[in-house]
């Protein structure tokens, strides 16, 4: 069973950062695409970023210029540090493994961005 291990969600004013991480077991990390996704409340699931094993970077419009994805290969973690952070940023964020037909997904972590 593969588990996505997720951390750095919380509770954050508008402007604010936060920064969260996703630990993926070593015997995959380096084979597989790695993406965060989000949900919000009464909405779909949608991709927010994602990151290809060679690097190759894509991200939804609304994040662009405020969000980054990386990924450290020596620690088997992906990140996505997310600046200026906005209402309508807040959701569950989940983090994605992927490759061929196989993905997994971690438990998900809050991000509020609230006054």
């Amino acid at each position: 069973q593969v588990q996505l291990v997720e951390s750095g969600g919380g509770l954050v004013q508008p402007g604010g950062s936060l920064r969260l991480s996703c630990a993926a077991p070593e015997s995959i990390f380096s084979l597989y695409a790695m993406g965060w996704y989000r949900q919000a409340p009464g909405k779909q699931r949608e991709l927010v970023a994602d990151i290809s094993s060679g690097g190759k970077i894509r991200y939804v419009d609304s994040v662009k210029g405020r969000f980054t994805i990386s990924r450290d290969n020596a620690k088997n973690t992906a990140y996505l540090q997310m600046n200026s952070l906005q209402p309508e940023d807040t959701a569950v964020y989940y983090c994605n493994a992927a490759w061929s037909l196989y993905q997994y997904w971690g438990q998900g972590t809050q991000v509020t961005v609230s006054t």
